[in-house]
């Protein structure tokens, strides 16, 4: 999966459904035929749409917990709670469950944010909020996430 890039607006229409913005419907061109996964975020109230590949990939890395271990267990039910397989109709649009659209607190506005090879699905108020957050240094979490990798072959920034 090639990496997805942008933030773009869209409007709720009364069924749930989100016009996908054509620049990211392009990007998502290839995985169209296979549809997709919906979920809820695990750090943030959001939704995290993954295209099928990038689905497999997530749930083989997660199928390899040891389900007797309790925690692996409630883990794995936690992580797939509200999984929901979407798909893209003809015309662009994004039909999103009530449960999911209850969770992530969407209502009219919503922001589709890329997260590398996923998309999260933010109402845009909360996602205002989350990006603006004034307890969260930006700098300090950069260096702390990324400041000790050392990429020899291209380097970072």
């Amino acid at each position: 999966m090639d990496t997805i890039v942008g933030t773009y607006e869209c409007k709720v229409d009364a069924k749930g459904r989100l016009l996908l913005p054509a620049p990211l419907k392009k990007q998502l061109a290839a995985s169209l035929q296979n549809g997709f996964v919906l979920k809820r975020s695990v750090f943030q109230s959001c939704l995290e749409l993954y295209p099928m590949q990038e689905w497999l990939l997530m749930t083989e890395k997660i199928s390899k917990l040891n389900r007797f271990v309790k925690k692996n267990n409630d883990f794995i039910r936690r992580f797939t709670a509200g999984v929901k397989v979407v798909e893209i109709d003809a015309l662009g649009r994004l039909l999103v469950p009530k449960d999911l659209v209850l969770y992530a607190s969407i209502t009219k506005e919503v922001v589709f944010s890329s997260a590398i090879n996923i998309v999260e699905i933010w109402d845009k108020d909360l996602y205002e909020k989350s990006i603006g957050d004034e307890e969260i240094d930006f700098a300090d979490l950069a260096e702390e996430v990324m400041g000790n990798i050392n990429d020899n072959d291209y380097g970072i920034s």
